[in-house]
């Protein structure tokens, strides 16, 4: 019996055998079919001098280069539309027109009152006539004489309060002395007492309201008599001729003076009638010479009241004298002012002034005028009227939308990415095709690129507009168009296709046939030759390239040969450069990674 560890000892030997023996029949088999079928074949492109274009395309719309709505700024019912949808119009041409009825009433207001403006401008910058000036002459000859009367009003009035005065020291004398008699003489020879003090016993030392009519009866008299001995000597210090000041103050002092007499006199009559009502309640008859001292104060009532009232009048009279002459005195000087302007014309800021008002007055009117021509609504440029939404009779209102209006040069808005747009500028040319037009090609160029980007999903676009070179009556808004801009042209440079460039770290290299390899190649069909040696490395410099070719500075000339790509014998595969590994792939030696063209040799693509 063989042990398990043998067992599979002997089938692990086995195995491999088994494997080499496939390993070894498939070498033989390759070996076989390779020298039935032949060697590696080589394909080869000559270095040619051209032209190389390298380009960015991208896709996009179709829009009109400039497209506004009309919205008028003011609101009217529409008379008249001179257009049609689809029309072409030049500028200013009319597209429709609303009522206009109130700007007109408008304008008509502000003509008016321009017109007022100027006359009032025109009267104040007129010479003064001769009627003018003598009438301001008699106004002012008017008002001086009314000074005149004034002055004389007030000097009478002055002269009426001295009279007043005069009067009042006239009687006063004998009404103080007649109030002295009356309180503090002994009339009743058999009391021993002063009349007041007689009337004051005569009454009850006890009786509280005799007390302070007594009291009130000798405190306004002593009042009174002060003022009395002060007024009386200003009075004979003084004179008619005195100041007018002077004057007033003794009407003032004077009239103060007699109310303080009139108030004693009333008093001691207060006082006295109070002694008869208290005799006559308890049933005594009063002293006979009560009925003469009250007879008397009767009399020098009526005398204090009279003055009191002459006194007033005559500073009233003054009061309003001097209000009056102040009154006119302004009025002189007004109609001095009026008349010396009347001769010397115009005051300067009057006729600034009103020159502002008439030049506010030509702004409103120009402004009026401008609103009408906002009731025509005119095409803003060349272009055309792409819809209407108003006809005659409808009501519009001022912002809404009447029309909308784009011009026939139209541009295609396309998006490129932020590697692509780095090599993009204003002015690039560009070539245009359309997917709903088959075979129209329209050339153009950039008119415009966003300055700032726009970022979806974390990738960031730019838009850039690329104006139409020429205008083509198929090609509508809003159609897809593919545009691709030509980023760099070289012209006169040697070419030669992507597919022959390698690369090795930073150095770039072809490879060509030698010798008797180079003759055959050079009479080689395109299915490739055998080479009987290595096509042989040779290192180049390269600038612009594109998807196809390749820019060639150094290392090459016009004519050689290249290889291109290589065809393998066991099956024909063909393998080209770029698939090898650590070779250079074409078309990403310039410009960025979105969609390129492969125009070389001055081809679009």
């Amino acid at each position: 019996m063989v042990s398990q560890k043998n067992f599979f000892a002997r089938s692990h030997a086995f195995v491999s055998l088994a494997v080499l023996g496939i390993v070894l029949g498939s070498a033989f088999a390759y070996v076989r079919d390779s020298g039935e079928k032949g060697g590696v074949r080589y394909v080869f492109a000559e270095v040619t001098r051209g032209t190389l274009i390298s380009s960015i395309s991208s896709t996009g719309q179709v829009l009109a280069l400039q497209q506004v709505e009309i919205k008028p700024t003011v609101s009217g019912k529409v008379l008249l539309t001179g257009a049609k949808t689809g029309e072409y119009m030049k500028q200013g041409t009319l597209i429709a027109r609303l009522d206009p009825e109130e700007a007109e009433k408008a304008v008509r207001e502000a003509e008016t009152n321009l017109e007022t403006s100027r006359l009032s401008l025109q009267k104040l910058l007129a010479s003064p006539d001769q009627l003018s000036l003598l009438q301001a002459e008699n106004l002012l000859s008017q008002v001086k004489e009314s000074k005149k009367n004034a002055e004389e009003q007030i000097a009478k009035s002055y002269e009426d309060g001295f009279n007043a005065v005069s009067n009042a020291f006239l009687d006063l004398p004998d009404v103080m002395t007649g109030l002295q008699d009356i309180l503090f003489s002994s009339s009743i020879a058999e009391s021993g007492l002063w009349n007041i003090d007689f009337y004051f016993s005569s009454i009850s030392e006890d009786d509280s309201r005799a007390r302070v009519f007594r009291d009130d009866a000798r405190n306004t008299y002593d009042a009174a008599r002060l003022a009395y001995d002060e007024t009386f000597a200003k009075y004979k210090a003084a004179s008619r001729y005195s100041s007018p000041e002077e004057i007033g103050r003794l009407i003032e002092d004077t009239y103060e003076m007699t109310r303080l007499v009139s108030d004693a006199v009333k008093s001691a009559n207060n006082f006295i009638r109070l002694y008869q009502d208290e005799v006559l309640g308890k049933g005594r008859k009063p002293h006979s010479i009560s009925d003469i001292h009250l007879s008397s104060l009767s009399g020098f009532t009526g005398k204090t009241n009279s003055h009191l009232s002459s006194l007033l009048s005559a500073e009233r009279s003054i009061s309003d004298s001097e209000a009056s002459l102040l009154n006119v005195e302004r009025t002189v000087e007004e109609r001095i002012i009026f008349l010396q302007n009347l001769k010397d014309g115009p005051d300067a800021l009057d006729v600034r002034s009103k020159e502002l008002e008439v030049k506010q007055r030509e702004d409103a009117l120009r402004d009026a005028k401008q609103t009408i021509l906002d009731y025509e609504i005119r095409a803003p440029f060349d272009g055309v009227l792409a819809k209407l939404n108003a006809q005659e009779g409808d009501e519009v209102s001022a912002g809404s939308i009447l029309a909308t209006f784009a011009t026939r040069q139209k541009i295609a808005e396309i998006s490129l990415n932020e590697v692509d747009i780095a090599g993009v500028r204003q002015g690039q040319k560009a070539t245009l095709t359309f997917d709903a037009i088959p075979g129209l090609t329209i050339t153009g160029e950039v008119a415009e690129i966003d300055t700032i980007g726009m970022t979806s999903q974390g990738v960031v676009t730019y838009n850039v507009k690329v104006a139409f070179d020429t205008d083509d009556a198929r090609v509508k808004p809003s159609m897809t168009a593919s545009a691709s801009i030509i980023i760099q042209a070289k012209t006169d440079v040697l070419l030669l296709p992507n597919s022959a460039v390698k690369s090795q770290y930073s150095t770039s290299y072809i490879e060509m046939p030698v010798g008797k390899d180079l003759t055959d190649a050079m009479s080689a069909s395109i299915s490739g030759i055998l080479l009987s040696s290595s096509p042989e490395r040779q290192e180049i410099t390269i600038g612009l390239s594109n998807d196809e070719f390749t820019e060639v500075t150094d290392g090459l000339n016009e004519g050689d040969l290249v290889v291109t790509r290589t065809i393998q014998p066991s099956s024909g595969q063909t393998q080209t450069q770029g698939r090898q590994s650590g070779l250079r792939i074409p078309g990403l030696t310039t410009g960025g990674g979105g969609m390129r063209g492969s125009g070389g040799f001055g081809g679009s693509r």
